[in-house]
């Protein structure tokens, strides 16, 4: 076993996101290298903006069958358009990540968003949750549908990141509500860690995943915010190598991936870490 379970499909390509922002043939050719590699197993789809598969038509063979995730940050009403692009590329459309616009009530944007899905049932759907006074009835409407939840967990502004407090009550919200989520931007490193170029309070992807599997496992708020704020890189890395595999499983089937615009970059933290092997890292096996 090359990718242990715990990180097993937990990076979404998101290479065409800042600060990455790698132009589109670059990143579509990149991710056939990472899907191709020994560390498959890490990699989840190529996350792409809706208006990107305007231009993917040129970059792809018929015979290709790239798994995508397409994010709708203006909301439900850009799924059509989506719906019709996807269906005429070789692609497989494998999620959604929609916003729920600013000041738009939530029964609204189920409403909507129903509609808009009603013909994919088998495309997994995740609704961004709003940092206001909409987010316990957001994932309460998620709970009683199918949607899943995602969290934005940083971004280019340092207000974009939610404090330990904030992103530990999100889990044990999802968690209680028995939510899947995932997480995007701002996850930068495997530890809770400053980022020196900004200043910005970073949250770690390990200690995303072992706040849920806390948050699984009954903690509260405080306790997994402790954990979220974590920067002993051995500790963590300890913590995450012992967890069993019905742990491991638990905390998966809650905390599903996150967006990273590198794939190597935590696959090399990680074998840093000792949690993957170096073998993966070979010069044969690391794609740019």
């Amino acid at each position: 076993m090359t990718i242990p379970d715990f990180a097993k499909s937990l990076c979404d390509d998101a290479a065409v996101f800042p600060p990455g922002l790698a132009p589109l043939p670059d990143a579509v050719a990149a991710h056939a290298r990472h899907t191709a590699a020994p560390y498959a197993e890490l990699v989840g789809p190529l996350v792409l903006a809706a208006p990107a598969l305007a231009e993917l038509a040129g970059l792809l063979d018929p015979g290709d069958r790239l798994d995508l995730s397409v994010t709708a940050p203006e909301g439900p009403g850009q799924l059509r358009a989506v719906f019709d692009a996807a269906g005429a590329l070789p692609v497989r459309l494998r999620a959604l990540e929609v916003a729920v616009p600013a000041g738009q009530a939530p029964a609204e944007f189920f409403a909507e968003l129903d509609r808009a899905c009603a013909a994919a049932e088998d495309v997994a759907v995740f609704v961004e949750v709003p940092r206001d006074q909409r987010r316990p009835e957001v994932i309460a409407a998620c709970a009683a549908t199918r949607y899943q939840a995602k969290f934005r967990t940083g971004g280019v502004k340092a207000e974009l990141y939610p404090d330990e407090a904030e992103l530990a009550a999100a889990i044990r919200a999802v968690v209680d509500a028995r939510v899947p989520f995932k997480a995007t931007a701002g996850l930068h490193h495997a530890i809770r860690n400053t980022d020196p170029a900004t200043g910005f309070e970073q949250h770690g992807y390990l200690n995303l995943l072992l706040a849920t599997d806390a948050a699984v496992d009954f903690a509260d708020e405080s306790e997994i915010a402790e954990i979220l704020a974590e920067r002993d890189a051995r500790k963590v890395a300890e913590r995450v190598g012992n967890l069993d595999d019905a742990r491991v499983a638990a905390a998966r089937e809650r905390f599903l991936s996150f967006g990273t615009c590198s794939i190597v970059e935590p696959l090399t933290e990680l074998v840093d870490l000792g949690l993957v092997p170096a073998v993966v890292l070979s010069a044969e096996g690391v794609a740019s």
